[in-house]
């Protein structure tokens, strides 16, 4: 029958659903520890526990050294008493005995409680950490179950509790206890003691994750979301696009009559959210980034730098639609599309562009043909600050002069802009392109904390080095934790750095230095005549069957002539004929001869060594053999 502790044993690992080997090694650990401390074992000792889950008995066994007299009763046992578990034992010898206290029942069950209780909370902590680590980036539910000024407490599944700071609750926003909110998971930190759970309701990825449950073409991948700008609470804007034709982004992520955005507004507390199409022309983007408001031109002026701006242009009565309430739709704009946004009227731009027409040099030829509209426009602003109202063929005439001074303007910047890209281009392209192979941390002459830092600001390798100091040299002296001397170090570093040698391949066949005094004396006409027997040993099939047509084709015509007797027109006799053939024969070998010795004046000699092949001759075959070779690794070479 099992014991009492048995069962609550066997109970404890079915609730909390823990392996059975690991509370018991627990246990035995614990209790071990519990017997050190109790009876002052030392450290060295070996001391190990056998708990017997029929009667609920704990045993510790410790090792003793057999003595005739007892000093320790801690580290020694008489022999007679090891005989009793050991009949082997031996004076000296090192044996497990059974060293059980008194009251070790009661010692043994307080720990076992606690180990098994601190085991369980390890494991749940673990649990929790696994099931939560896989939500982060995810939408999760639970239960408010305390609220202060500070922050909330979540309850989630599994026991945990997530923590959702002011910061990130929407503004106005109120909870109550056993209210069940949703929120999005940030981070999740494992600690000693417990896991911390961060939520978020204020995070732009939650307005995502609540699009993608809500709208089924995003979730499917139809309709992507782009960029996100959010003001919790507020206004947000959400730039989507369609991967496939003849789907409306937008209409999709509003629903029919608005149902499926007005579940998300309702979600967030009332906040706003404007749905627009993203679009690849940045001008058509930041048009559609302004809405509601009506806008009457998009100017870009794009930088060498990463401040990129863009001036739009609105009619007077959208100015303030498209600034908005303490200038919140033209900020969620700048950050919807990643330009710095400036809004002016049609009549500041108009004077504006009065200015660089009068100013800008560059601008001379256009001031000279805008010199009447010019002077239009003078008077219609003038009109305008008095406080008349201008008919509407005044307020096109107006937005066209001020369309055509901008779209010169950006016309300019941007051919100032390529030249210089060109120009960093061609700096780039002068850069041993080794250089941006090699880690800033291998270059010598850097110490590692400088190109730790060096690192921190994009300097991958040597290539950025190099390249930064040749067109900016003074942004390096710029970066916190470089100094003058760090800075002379790292330019000395980069001036100085030497690449190493390539490595020739080479044979591990010996070169023959020496050669005969025919082969010193050879003529380039043998070298060449060489090199073309090199080139007709690896000729293309293909090309030798053109030529054998081409030639046998040439010899039946010469066949067909000769058999003809050019004097008298007659065919000649097959003596003649024959004759006429062995004269030819004769002739062709001997010419072949002579040509073959002009070309090869001593071919039983070795073969010249070429790189990566030789040509040798094979007196078998009486022709040239081409004998290639390849390297295997760095110490071999093959004949193929």
């Amino acid at each position: 029958m099992k014991s009492e502790f048995t069962l609550a044993f066997n109970e404890v690992l079915e609730e909390k659903g823990l392996p059975r080997e690991t509370i018991l090694a627990a246990l035995e650990s614990a209790m071990v520890s519990a017997y050190r401390k109790a009876v002052g074992s030392p450290a060295g000792q070996d001391v190990q526990v056998k708990l017997d889950f029929d009667s609920g008995n704990v045993s510790v066994f410790a090792e003793k050294e057999v003595t005739d007299s007892i000093y320790d009763e801690r580290t020694e046992v008489l022999l007679e008493d090891a005989l009793l578990t050991n009949p082997d034992a031996k004076l000296g010898d090192l044996i497990m005995v059974e060293s059980t206290p008194a009251d070790f029942g009661r010692i043994a069950a307080q720990t076992a409680r606690q180990a098994i209780q601190q085991r369980i909370r390890d494991a749940e902590r673990q649990r929790q950490f696994e099931h939560f680590s896989k939500q982060v980036g995810e939408i999760t539910s639970g239960i408010v179950q305390a609220v202060n000024p500070r922050q909330a407490t979540i309850g989630l599944d599994l026991k945990a509790e997530g923590t959702m700071l002011r910061k990130d609750m929407i503004p106005n926003e109120r909870f109550r206890i056993h209210d069940r909110i949703r929120a999005y998971v940030v981070e999740v930190i494992d600690s000693q003691k417990e896991v911390k759970i961060v939520l978020s309701r204020g995070h732009r990825n939650f307005l995502r994750r609540l699009l993608e449950n809500e709208v089924p073409e995003i979730f499917h991948g139809i309709v992507e979301i782009r960029s996100i700008a959010r003001e919790p609470g507020q206004r947000a804007k959400v730039a989507v696009s369609a991967t496939q034709q003849g789907i409306d982004p937008v209409g999709a992520c509003v629903g029919q009559r608005g149902v499926r955005i007005q579940a998300i507004v309702r979600e967030l507390h009332d906040e706003k959210i404007d749905v627009i199409e993203w679009s690849p022309d940045a001008a058509v983007y930041i048009s559609k980034a302004i809405s509601p408001a009506r806008v009457s031109g998009v100017y870009l002026n794009p930088s060498l730098y990463d401040h990129k701006t863009a001036t739009v242009v609105v009619p007077e009565d959208q100015l303030s639609l498209a600034i908005g309430r303490e200038g919140q739709n033209a900020r969620l704009a700048a950050k919807l599309t990643g330009w710095r946004i400036d809004i002016m009227s049609v009549s500041e731009a108009a004077a504006k562009a009065l200015v660089k027409l009068r100013e800008d040099k560059t601008l001379e030829n256009l001031a000279k043909e805008e010199t009447e509209t010019m002077a239009r426009v003078e008077e219609l602003l003038q009109m305008k600050s008095e406080g008349r109202v201008l008919n509407m063929d005044d307020s096109a005439l107006i937005g066209r002069f001020v369309d055509r001074v901008e779209r010169r303007g950006e016309a300019d910047r941007k051919e100032e802009i390529d030249a210089h890209m060109a120009e960093l281009k061609a700096i780039r392209d002068g850069i041993d392109q080794r250089a941006f192979e090699v880690s800033i941390y291998d270059v010598p002459g850097i110490r590692e904390h400088i190109a730790t830092t060096l690192q921190g600001k994009g300097f991958e390798t040597l290539g950025d080095l190099i390249f930064t100091i040749q067109t900016d040299a003074d942004s390096i002296l710029a970066i916190d934790g470089i100094g003058p001397r760090s800075f002379d170090e790292i330019m000395d570093a980069a001036s100085n750095y030497e690449f190493p040698a390539l490595a020739v391949e080479e044979s591990t066949e010996p070169v023959e230095e020496e050669t005969s005094a025919e082969d010193a004396t050879q003529s380039p006409e043998d070298d060449q005549a060489l090199g073309i027997v090199e080139a007709e040993a690896v000729e293309q099939a293909g090309d030798e069957e053109i030529e054998a047509e081409e030639t046998e084709k040439a010899e039946d015509e010469i066949e067909a002539e000769d058999m003809v007797d050019p004097e008298t027109g007659e065919e000649k006799s097959f003596e003649e004929l024959f004759q006429l053939d062995s004269m030819r024969r004769e002739k062709g070998a001997s010419e072949d001869d002579d040509e073959y010795r002009r070309m090869m004046p001593d071919k039983r000699k070795k073969g010249k060594k070429r790189r990566g092949y030789t040509v040798e001759y094979d007196p078998d075959q009486d022709t040239d053999v081409v004998r290639y070779t390849h390297r295997k690794n760095e110490d071999d070479w093959e004949d193929w």
